[in-house]
């Protein structure tokens, strides 16, 4: 039996990267997936399938409600939902045949099933199918089994009424009436997505804002927003829960003061966060030190038991595809023997609803509750050119500067396209740049980018398109 240098459990974003970093350096890589397709939940059911709904809906959403601003006259306007889904499915269907076909290019071992870990040399490839079980040998094991959907025991999921995110991707008619509890990242981008395509929309979140730590500022504008495009928010209210009968749902539920209600709706997402998925495949064998329900690592990715790694939602920090796969690189060049690292003071989070939300670093509340002497710079996309000439001009740019130092400490956004502007100001932070730097910087004219800019610059208090 030959033995891998390295089998990575998990052919999520994580995964899959490190397998194709460690083969980059010449460790003999194995990739084991339960999945038939790689990508993990990501590719699969996440990230990618609901940004192709995003932007569908959105495409729906200002066809129907912005054309004739632009002088272009449409009527006869009829939703394909059949045709909308065959689009997404059609991109992650391309995605993650292009990951498979990576594995392929980068000489690393795919076997498919469960991986069922014996010790931390051994890993059994269980199949689904008929297909025969594999055992595995290798000098270093990297998990990476990535996260599931919350189920609160109150709410359970039927698949049909009550559903998780992956359900809500896949509803074969637009929702009368979408009961979305939960007001995070999920719910939002998901109540957007039916809410554009017609379905009435009722956030139901039992704290008093949506976007939980996030900036204050950021969470107020959007549900303003949001709320202009028709979405409810019912904010201190707390689930109880559920009764579906013949295809709808009940909810039961308290206000802050423990009044007694009912919000009633044909569909209902669950969407109070996700939690590391460590049940199967015999983790517990490895007895590894844990912490808050994750697994412990070190500034290396190495678990407490020698040889054995973990990286992505398992282990501390935001469940981020991006910040899975910058820890997939970072751990497989340790393996290597190499410095491997990822800043996670400079790790972005992005909502794609429109407008968009997106930050990195600490928010005005936290510097405050810190100490951290501060400046900040605030600018409108409602003075932008471009933003204008696009018909986007809700939100803004904040950027958050160190009294003393001028160093960018912080970036929030709400606006048009700011999941592409962030990453301005995140390469800022990664290589210690100021809040000068950035107003000194010459940025194109007319684009959303000089938002940024102006920011920047009113740190100092000298924004030009703006009073101060």
């Amino acid at each position: 039996m030959d033995t891998y240098d390295l089998i990575v459990l998990g052919g999520g974003p994580g995964g899959y990267v490190a397998a194709i970093r460690a083969s980059q350096l010449g460790l003999k890589t194995a990739l084991v997936e339960k999945r038939d397709t790689l990508g993990g939940t990501c590719l699969n059911v996440g990230c990618i399938p609901s940004k192709a709904l995003l932007d569908s809906s959105e495409f729906w959403a200002r066809t129907a409600g912005e054309a004739a601003t632009h002088g272009i006259s449409v009527s006869g306007l009829k939703l394909d939902l059949a045709t909308m889904h065959q689009r997404k499915d059609g991109i992650v269907r391309k995605l993650t045949g292009g990951v498979s076909m990576l594995m392929k290019a980068n000489k690393v071992d795919v076997h498919t099933g469960t991986g069922w870990v014996i010790d931390a040399e051994t890993v059994e490839v269980r199949s689904a199918g008929k297909g025969k079980n594999v055992t595995l040998k290798c000098r270093n094991l990297l998990l990476a089994t990535g996260s599931v959907p919350v189920e609160l025991p109150f709410l359970p999921f039927d698949g049909k009424v009550v559903v998780d995110s992956t359900g809500a991707l896949a509803f074969e008619k637009v929702p009368d009436h979408l009961v979305v509890v939960g007001g995070g990242v999920i719910g939002l981008e998901l109540g957007s997505v039916w809410a554009r395509l017609g379905s009435k929309v009722t956030v139901v979140e039992v704290l008093p804002e949506i976007m939980a730590g996030w900036d204050g500022q950021i969470a107020k504008t959007m549900r303003r927003e949001l709320g202009k495009q028709g979405i409810e928010f019912m904010l201190k209210t707390r689930v109880t829960g559920v009764a579906v009968n013949r295809g709808k749902a009940v909810l039961t539920a308290q206000d802050s003061a423990e009044k007694e209600l009912e919000i009633a709706g044909d569909r209902v997402l669950v969407a109070v966060g996700r939690r590391p998925y460590l049940e199967e495949g015999n983790l517990e064998t490895l007895a590894l030190e844990m912490k808050d329900r994750r697994i412990s690592v070190n500034g290396r990715y190495a678990t407490s038991l020698d040889g054995v790694w973990a990286i992505g939602d398992i282990i501390h920090g935001p469940m981020l595809a991006h910040k899975a796969e910058d820890e997939g690189m970072a751990a497989a060049e340790c393996i290597a023997g190499r410095a491997g690292h990822v800043n996670y003071g400079a790790i972005p989070n992005v909502i794609y609803t429109w407008p968009e939300a997106a930050s990195v670093g600490p928010t005005e509340e936290q510097l405050k509750e810190q100490g951290v002497p501060y400046r900040a710079g605030t600018f409108p996309f409602a003075a932008n050119g471009r933003a204008l000439a696009m018909d986007a001009t809700a939100g803004f740019v904040k950027i958050l500067a160190h009294a003393e130092s001028d160093a960018v400490l912080a970036a929030h956004m709400v606006g048009p396209w700011v999941s592409d502007l962030i990453g301005e100001v995140v390469t800022t932070m990664e290589y210690g740049g100021s809040a000068e730097d950035i107003a000194r910087s010459t940025h194109a004219h007319p684009t959303l980018s000089e938002v940024v800019k102006e920011a920047a610059l009113g740190v100092d208090g000298r924004m030009i398109h703006a009073k101060n």
